[in-house]
């Protein structure tokens, strides 16, 4: 809130007022009976000093100087010598700034300007915090205009010219987005927010394939959006990648690994398909031999990141809490995404994956080494015989310990009934590392082999959904 400018003004006193007004008419004194011979023009008296420039208002305009009026004396020389030159008007007081307001928080709202002061530099308005959606506030207004100068002197006097400040600069305020930084992260808003989605809904929730472009390969993704769909709630965002010999359309048939239905509406679900030999898979049934992740160039990432853009652009997505999970091949994918694209890395990357969970999975995507947290969830069976428990699955969670601040320890491995979980102690706050042992072979499902009557699912979901 600015402080209003002081105003203040100068007094000339009655005789010298009245002796400026009769100068001013051009009325001469009657007679100088002083000791020089009478002027023509006035005998030559101290000439009145300039009245004191007005200081500037609340508007930042300085107030008018009031130039002193020469008064001439009641004698003098007959050539009437000149009076005494009148001083300047004082420089004009610049009023007090006004300082800037200071931007609200949620959307960041706008710095607004102080009162306009006077001369001197209007202090800028401070920026927003940021909010839900990290907004930056605006700037504050500039400061007042500078203070005019003082008014033409009198008669021979000189002007005091009052000092204009200088407009005041506002600084533009920068607003914070906000991230989802542990359990307790607030929700990030996609730009499909408040928009009606540009994807028809007869090509979603019922297998139909979407064309996407990535890394100059025609590809395509599969997905499922909540039946009662709000664009103004933004919803989790679940990429389920496929195993090894799979597709799309068996990951829509297998109902993303058991979770769609444990989601009840929560999440947005999208199956991207996967490469084999170079190029897209092309199946268009359940299976696709070879299909799979080799993530050649970064080609896989690069679909990833078509298909999240495409998806924010058409739907409200919570962009904090974007996960991925997959099966063999899948978690292979799901490691790497995690490693590549972890919430709040950074890079060219304008999003990332907040928690994961591998399904018996192997580093077969590219190597990679994790430096950013990301919350991991994984289930490997003890007996495996596809990729191994030992040498495949646990060098998987122990990379994702050390990224996480966990205090890495082995797993305890399951040696009598179907499954134990272990939760790894000292990680991070909000970046739990959780790895399920079962006496099982190589599947998704264990205990069961199937999706029913599983705890495979269900536990993946209580850990996904706990951010």
């Amino acid at each position: 809130m600015s402080s209003p400018a002081r105003t203040e003004f100068s007094r000339l006193t009655a005789p010298r007022l009245a002796l400026a007004l009769a100068f001013a008419a051009g009325i001469g004194c009657a007679a100088g009976s002083g000791d020089g011979t009478p002027g023509t023009g006035g005998g030559g008296g101290t000439v009145g000093q300039a009245g004191t420039t007005g200081n500037a208002g609340t508007t930042g305009q300085a107030g008018t100087g009031q130039a002193g009026t020469g008064q001439a004396g009641t004698g003098g020389s007959a050539s009437g010598a000149a009076g005494t030159t009148g001083t300047g008007g004082s420089t004009g007081i610049a009023g007090t700034t006004g300082a800037g307001g200071r931007g609200g928080s949620s959307t960041g709202g706008a710095g607004r300007g102080g009162t306009t002061g006077g001369g001197g530099d209007g202090a800028g308005g401070t920026g927003g915090g940021g909010g839900a959606i990290g907004s930056g506030g605006r700037g504050g207004a500039s400061g007042g205009r500078g203070g005019a100068g003082g008014s033409s002197a009198g008669t021979g006097g000189t002007a005091g010219a009052g000092r204009g400040g200088a407009a005041g600069t506002g600084t533009a305020g920068t607003g914070m987005a906000g991230t989802g930084g542990g359990s307790g992260g607030g929700s990030g808003m996609s730009s499909g927010c408040g928009k009606a989605p540009g994807i028809p809904s007869s090509m979603y929730n019922n297998g139909s394939t979407i064309s996407i472009t990535a890394a100059n390969m025609q590809r395509r993704y599969i997905l499922n959006v909540p039946t009662n769909y709000d664009n103004s709630k933004p919803y989790k965002l679940i990429i389920t990648w496929h195993h090894r010999d799979g597709n799309d359309k068996l990951i829509y048939d297998w109902q993303y690994y058991g979770l769609l239905p444990l989601a009840n509406n929560s999440a947005i679900f999208v199956a991207p398909n996967g490469q084999k030999n170079g190029a897209p898979c092309t199946a268009t049934s359940s299976g696709d031999s070879s299909c799979g992740w080799p993530n050649t160039n970064d080609s896989d990432l690069a679909l990833a990141d078509a298909v999240v853009a495409q998806i924010e652009q058409n739907f409200c997505i919570d962009t904090n809490r974007i996960y991925a999970h997959g099966w063999s091949y899948g978690g292979s994918m799901s490691y790497r995404t995690a490693c590549s694209r972890p919430l709040g890395g950074t890079g060219s990357a304008t999003w990332g994956v907040r928690a994961i969970a591998v399904y018996s999975g192997a580093q077969l995507s590219g190597n990679c080494t994790p430096s950013v947290p990301v919350a991991y969830y994984a289930s490997h069976g003890t007996h495996d015989s596809v990729l191994n428990y030992d040498s495949s699955g646990l060098p998987l969670a122990q990379n994702f310990a050390k990224a996480n601040g966990c205090t890495y320890v082995a797993p305890t491995k399951v040696t009598s009934g179907a499954h134990v979980c272990t939760s790894l102690m000292g990680c991070k706050t909000g970046y739990p590392l959780e790895f399920c042992s079962f006496n099982g072979d190589h599947t998704p499902y264990p205990d069961t082999g199937q999706s029913q009557g599983s705890w495979g699912p269900p536990e993946a979901w209580k850990f996904l959904s706990q951010f």
